[in-house]
């Protein structure tokens, strides 16, 4: 028996080149146990005339298989053949949507489906944001009931650019609906990259129970692009320790709409890809080994770098605009042994901090850096930081200090990774230092990440993780494994 509760699935939205059982052959041939079904062409049209048959015959068919299924409804052309995706539940006009949504829960209802997938849709130019919200709550309302005649659960997909964007937004239209019992949540792994603030681990923790299906794909932050794993910024590993934490028992699907080229192909290295994670995910398999210290050293071996590092040494106010070009000039692949620890813009822009010290700049150059930087920035900043020698002067160290403690209080979790290396465990007093190391844990970072733990940790440190795992077991949650590096010995498990 798998350690996981949650059954793998692969979408037939990118399976557009096979017919629907050749699809499904290909899906058990390589190990998966369930299909997301996209309703709409090439694989069941719900308003065929035969479209009753042809869902009895599937339904046998997956029974036939041991398949799970989820109902998708996300077909782009089904409704309008000019407009993609039209009309949604926040158009004007939106019977053929309302009539799709209604049949869809009628096929779910046949099939035995764990839900219906569907979102909110795009704002429409002659719709104001409230306006929206008032027809995508009456709309929602009349297929909440209609699924609970037919015994259906529906998934309020977040979807960035769409009016319901992120897990946030979805939570508020289900509460507004008075928390309907049959009213859950899809969460795409890779959207969560995009969109929401605290990342994938805090995005799926704040579903929790309500979480009723998974779309498994990479993203880069930048881009609303369904990637391959391994092509974009999604941390697989984090993800799916915490749909173990949150005891998610619902279907993980692959979702890459745009590969049917490549399908069979794709299929086969994404479950070897999920399962690696989620093997590298469960409980004993972190290495307790922390990630190298960053290098002191103050250039890398990229010619980019070096050039950038003597620029700076020279002219200070050339930072700004290197720390900008980094990404696109070195790369961002990562440096470290675990998906928090430095990419290669990090440690390039790691060199331009040094640079700055080394330089004599005044540390407000790089708290500007910090503080108008993107995401990617401020990490670069904090890596950075990592370099600056223990005897470093009073401003510099104090600057380093403010930017850290500001990290420390966002819910980006590389950000949070970044900051509590060896700047803050040579330079943060214990209480910043102690919570920030419970923050690490409270985000599903490994504690690998903390520079110094072995050397800080105390009675105090021990103390707050004991009461931590207390709370999370009194609320009936799995207490993070990472916590036993500093729970008192007679705590450990």
């Amino acid at each position: 028996m798998s350690e996981y509760a949650w059954t793998w699935g692969y979408g037939t939205n990118g399976f557009a080149d096979h017919p629907l059982d050749a699809a499904l052959d290909v899906m058990q041939g390589c190990g998966y146990g369930a299909v997301a079904l996209t309703l709409g062409h090439p694989h069941l049209d719900p308003f065929a005339p035969d479209w009753r048959a042809r869902t009895e015959h599937l339904a046998t068919d997956l029974g036939r298989r041991g398949l799970r299924s989820v109902v998708e409804t996300g077909a782009r052309y089904l409704l309008d053949p000019w407009t993609k995706h039209r009309p949604t539940l926040v158009d004007r006009e939106a019977d053929a949507r309302m009539e799709f949504l209604r049949r869809a829960i009628e096929i779910a209802g046949i099939l035995g489906s764990d839900c219906v997938s569907l979102w909110s849709g795009v704002l429409p130019d002659d719709v104001t944001a409230d306006a929206a919200r008032v027809l995508l709550d009456e709309r929602l309302a009349a297929l909440v009931e209609s699924a609970a005649d037919r015994d259906v659960v529906l998934a309020l997909e977040p979807e960035p650019g769409m009016l319901v964007e992120t897990v946030e937004d979805a939570l508020a239209v289900r509460a507004r609906l008075g928390h309907p019992a049959n009213l859950g949540l899809t969460v795409d792994l890779g959207h969560c990259v995009v969109v929401e603030r605290a990342g994938v681990v805090g995005a799926l923790r704040a579903a929790g129970s309500l979480l009723r299906n998974v779309q498994a794909d990479d993203m880069r932050a930048t881009a609303h692009e369904h990637l391959p794993f391994g092509e974009g910024d999604l941390d697989l590993e984090a993800a799916l320790r915490t749909l173990r934490e949150i005891d998610y028992r619902g279907v993980v699907a692959v979702e890459l709409p745009r590969h049917s080229h490549a399908a069979p192909k794709l299929a086969r290295e994404s479950i070897i890809a999920l399962e690696a994670a989620a093997g590298s995910a469960m409980p004993g398999a972190a290495s307790a080994v922390r990630d190298d210290a960053p290098s002191r050293r103050a250039t890398s071996d990229h010619p980019w770098t070096a050039r950038a590092v003597d620029e700076v040494r020279a002219d200070a106010t050339r930072a700004a605009r290197r720390f900008a070009e980094a990404g696109r000039a070195v790369g961002r692949e990562p440096r470290g042994k675990t998906p928090f620890g430095p990419t290669a813009d990090d440690e390039a822009r790691a060199a331009i901090v040094a640079a700055l010290v080394d330089g004599g700049a005044e540390p407000a150059i790089l708290e500007s850096l910090y503080r108008r930087g993107d995401d990617a920035e401020r990490r670069g900043v904090l890596r950075g930081l990592d370099r600056v020698s223990a005897s470093v002067d009073d401003r510099w160290r104090e600057t380093g200090i403010e930017i850290v403690n500001d990290a420390l209080r966002t819910n980006d979790a590389r950000l949070v990774a970044a900051a509590m290396g060896p700047f803050a465990g040579r330079h943060l007093d214990d209480h910043a230092w102690r919570h920030g190391v419970l923050k690490l844990v409270f985000l599903g970072i490994p504690l690998s990440v903390v520079d110094a733990l072995a050397d800080r940790a105390d009675e105090e440190l021990a103390a707050m993780a004991e009461r931590f795992a207390v709370e999370r077991r009194a609320a009936g949650r799995p207490v993070p494994d990472d916590l036993t590096l500093v729970l008192p010995t007679s705590e450990r498990f």
